[in-house]
């Protein structure tokens, strides 16, 4: 793999169920982050979630690795190297109010599962309805074009969601 980023997110819920999301864009995404030093993504990801939105938390379980690439895993991109994005989620709750404020450009919303907001990125639909679900140890390749991840929402127990599971 050539240009790979690898990144840390979780799924942090609080006390009523709500899921904790960022939007610094137009799409919303998972709190965390990029790692820029080799670090076990375990420990990064609550030092990440807490630079990211002013919040501690408890990281419980791995919900599963998340493969965003512009090529099928194992498969040469049509034009160029790929753009690979390695993604490590995990499931996290939150242990108490923020302890600081949340950067500038991150705009943080709690929002229940059964009203979740349309634009997510290819990452954090299949990893929330994931979570949702269940499931932990999840393997998934993603492609950020692929129009089957345009659905949103959560998925029954057993069926994954757009992206091809291990």
């Amino acid at each position: 793999m050539t240009g790979l980023t690898w990144a840390v997110a979780a799924v942090v819920t609080d006390d009523a169920g709500r899921v904790l999301l960022c939007r610094g864009g137009r799409r919303w995404a998972l709190p965390g982050g990029r790692l820029r030093r080799l670090a076990c993504p375990a420990g990064a990801v609550a030092d990440e979630i807490r630079r990211e939105t002013g919040r501690s938390v408890e990281v419980t379980d791995l919900v599963g690795i998340y493969h965003l690439s512009d090529a099928p895993c194992g498969r040469a991109a049509a034009s160029g190297p790929p753009s690979d994005v390695l993604v490590h989620v995990f499931r996290a709750r939150v242990l108490a109010r923020p302890d600081a404020a949340p950067p500038t450009g991150c705009a943080l919303a709690w929002h229940r599962p059964q009203a979740l907001p349309e634009q997510f990125t290819p990452v954090t639909r299949a990893a929330v309805a994931d979570a949702l679900a269940g499931r932990s140890g999840v393997l998934c390749d993603l492609r950020p074009d692929d129009p089957a991840q345009a659905t949103v929402g959560t998925t029954p127990a057993g069926a994954g969601p757009a992206g091809r599971h291990r």
